[in-house]
């Protein structure tokens, strides 16, 4: 029965990993369908980077006591879960409790820190649920969320719950066991949270005692090992984007755009037409109507999205009833991604759908409403740039589909003719400065 429970265990372990890394693997392949972006320049500005934005969650610290929770939440989760090593080596070598010899005193303050961790875990989680189905805030309301979107956070909070609830009472009736002797269940000493509710399983007889301790056990990794392979489906999957993300971030302060170098070039021809090559080939496209003329760091933003609704929140666009909704941009993109990535799996490579991220999954009415004042990237608390992705979008829009208002149609002729957005002849600019003499 030993030898089969281990049997069990390595089989079930060997399961999650290779759903995961099945998974992982789409989700890479999806991500490197997007255009080759060098973002390797200043290493040791993208590492500070790294550990200020996903590490220490420094944009989370504008609210001091969300960002404390959310903290908690983040750090708690993480290093409990460091725990979950011994659960493994426990479960492959049928031992029990593995590095409770090897560290002795240290092991026991160790549990303890878990255990007020997963207490505070629990808390905030709490806090949170409360504030996404009670408090009525405006960026929980918001109809970017309707359906899954809404159900995958309090699924999440509520698995989290579970998971530290299950971690608090395997030590309280292993507590109990050790009391009285039991074997395999040698003294570590006491823990403080879970001794707490050890008295509610005093009476119990000690075969009722092993099957609480060993279900809340399997049930516990169980657990660990479906919120792994339920990542990769749920905005949660920032937990571990996050830190590439942030290492990638663009360094250029907010608001710098990138030019588009055939329109440069087309520009410093028409000036300077001895430069122009002989054999120049017209540029395959301006701008990006779907996935595959984004670069792979747009895609990786969309991935990335934790769905907060913090950039939605920021956006005056949307405060003022416009239908842009940045967060629904990124949330817009990633579903084109894996409709894309489904496409692929079913045809081994991607066959034409007839959809395309503007238009299908995006729309004109969006794109226009967006002024490009980056309160959006600013606000976003894992460095994500809607932006980067509208304005791509919008090129496109406008540069091959000729689809703008008259009145930006008016601009743009002026600027072509002109060399200002103003109907006048360049001759009579000075004109103003004259008559006011």
């Amino acid at each position: 029965m030993h030898y089969l429970q281990q049997i069990l265990f390595v089989a079930l372990s060997a399961v999650a990993v290779w759903l995961f890394a099945k998974k992982a693997g789409e989700i890479k392949r999806n991500i490197q369908l997007g255009k080759d972006e060098n973002l390797n320049d200043q290493p040791a500005k993208r590492w500070r980077n790294l550990l200020l934005l996903a590490f220490g969650q420094k944009k989370m610290f504008r609210n001091p006591l969300v960002a404390m929770m959310h903290f908690l939440i983040y750090a708690g989760f993480i290093i409990i879960n460091l725990e979950v090593l011994e659960i493994v080596l426990d479960g492959i070598l049928g031992t029990h409790r593995l590095f409770a010899p090897i560290l002795g005193n240290l092991y026991n303050w160790l549990i303890n820190a878990f255990e007020y961790l997963a207490l505070g875990v629990i808390f905030v989680c709490v806090v949170f649920l409360s504030r996404r189905n009670f408090l009525q805030l405006k960026r929980f309301l918001s109809k970017d969320l309707n359906g899954w979107p809404r159900s995958d956070a309090n699924y999440i909070l509520l698995t989290e719950i579970i998971l530290m609830s299950l971690f608090l009472t395997m030590n309280a009736a292993d507590q109990v066991l050790q009391a009285k002797g039991s074997e395999h269940y040698f003294q570590t000493g006491a823990f403080v949270i879970s001794g707490l509710i050890s008295p509610i399983f005093s009476g119990l007889d000690e075969n009722s005692l092993v099957w609480i301790e060993r279900s809340c056990w399997w049930l516990h990794i169980a657990g660990i090992f479906a919120f792994l392979n339920y990542l990769p489906y749920s905005k949660h999957l920032h937990i571990i984007l996050a830190f590439p993300n942030a290492y990638y971030a663009k360094l250029e302060p907010n608001g710098k755009m990138k030019n588009m170098p055939a329109v440069q070039n087309e520009v410093l021809y028409a000036m300077q037409p001895e430069t122009a090559p002989a054999d120049a080939a017209p540029p395959a496209h301006f701008g990006a109507k779907d996935i595959f003329e984004l670069s792979w760091k747009n895609l990786l933003d969309a991935y990335s999205c934790t769905e907060c609704g913090r950039c939605t929140a920021s956006c005056p666009a949307n405060i003022t009833g416009k239908l842009l909704s940045p967060r629904r941009i990124m949330m817009a993109t990633r579903d084109r991604m894996e409709d894309v990535g489904r496409n692929i799996n079913q045809n081994k490579s991607f066959t034409a759908d007839n959809k395309s991220l503007l238009h299908d999954y995006i729309s004109a009415e969006e794109l226009r409403a967006c002024t490009t004042c980056n309160a959006c990237v600013d606000a976003c608390p894992v460095s994500i740039s809607p932006l980067d992705i509208i304005t791509e979008l919008r090129r496109s829009l406008i540069m091959e589909e000729s689809n703008a208002p008259q009145e930006w149609n008016s601009t743009f002729s002026n600027i072509e003719n002109n060399f200002a957005p103003w109907k006048f002849s360049p001759d009579d600019r000075d004109k103003w400065a004259v008559e006011m003499r």
